[in-house]
């Protein structure tokens, strides 16, 4: 019983994201508790989809155990101007609300898409700045992230640029594996980052080692990411989260997997392959687990 304790306080950084499993929302809490896991990132298709009403999936999410780490996803909501401002900010609004209802303190939302949107960046951190002002009230803080195809904001250091112009303390930034290795931003520009400013970070893998077009991100980002540990950016998997690490940051790692064969697959093989990849985090890169007294844990 102890082992078991101490890997699951091993494990209770990293959370798994509900988008990677298929089925009712109540198999995957059950799937992703069986496994291990404490917490569990949703979105918002797993409130408005659930058979029974959105407070019904809250009460489940509550009965589960597991600790939101965040609600996702806010999309193209800054730098659009007149009605389409007004339409994002009901959204917005929207989201919030169920983010609060649910518990979880982060909302994320990712750097617009639209050919309808602002390319200044002041613009976009007064819009954002209205964001994270309309999330005070709930206690919910805004992680900003750069997609990795975004219009104007494509990487996280342009993200940091505008989250540093809005000038908010629960506006802060949310880093995501797959976009940064996929925009290949250089590792050592986490090293500019201040740790209480991010608020997430969402790890993933993939298969291949570029992805040069906008069009070759979204299709890899959709449908065959893979867990940390499964694909070819490992050795970069590592030094991201160890440098993460360095800087000063203890906040939660979710794995975004968006994966076409894992939602083909039963709950608990899927949730298993999520446990593997935390426990190699955990205790071969972040060494987390402490051995027990006269055991030698041995390494690949």
């Amino acid at each position: 019983m102890a082992s078991t304790d101490r890997s699951a306080q091993a494990i209770s950084a990293f959370g798994m994201d509900t988008i990677t499993l298929a089925g009712p929302l109540e198999a995957k809490l059950d799937a992703m508790k069986s496994a291990g896991f404490s917490q569990v990132m949703l979105k918002a298709n797993d409130l408005v989809g659930h058979p029974n009403g959105w407070q019904a999936a809250v009460k489940a999410v509550r009965d589960s155990g597991l600790r939101g780490t965040g609600f996702q996803v806010l999309r193209d909501f800054e730098g659009l101007s007149g009605h389409l401002h007004q339409y994002k900010v009901d959204i917005a609004k929207a989201m919030l609300e169920m983010c609060a209802a649910l518990g979880c303190d982060v909302l994320l939302a990712c750097s617009s898409t639209s050919k309808h949107a602002s390319d200044d960046l002041d613009h976009l951190a007064r819009d954002l700045r209205k964001l994270a002002m309309l999330a005070i009230p709930y206690g919910i803080r805004i992680a900003y992230e750069g997609l990795s195809w975004g219009r104007t904001v494509n990487e996280f250091t342009t993200a940091w640029d505008v989250i540093t112009r809005a000038d908010c303390p629960n506006l802060g930034l949310g880093l995501d594996s797959f976009h940064l290795f996929a925009a290949e931003t250089p590792l050592e520009e986490i090293d500019y980052l201040e740790p209480d400013k991010i608020f997430l970070v969402q790890l993933a893998d993939f298969m291949w080692q570029e992805t040069k077009t906008f069009e070759e991100r979204m299709s890899t980002a959709r449908t065959f990411r893979v867990f940390p540990g499964e694909g070819v950016h490992s050795e970069q998997l590592v030094q991201l989260v160890l440098k993460l690490d360095a800087l000063g940051y203890r906040g939660d790692y979710s794995f975004e997997v968006f994966n076409d064969d894992y939602v083909q697959m039963p709950l608990p093989m899927v949730a298993q392959r999520a446990r593997r990849s935390a426990q190699w985090l955990a205790d071969d890169v972040l060494r987390l687990s402490v051995p027990l007294p006269n055991q030698m844990r041995l390494r690949n």
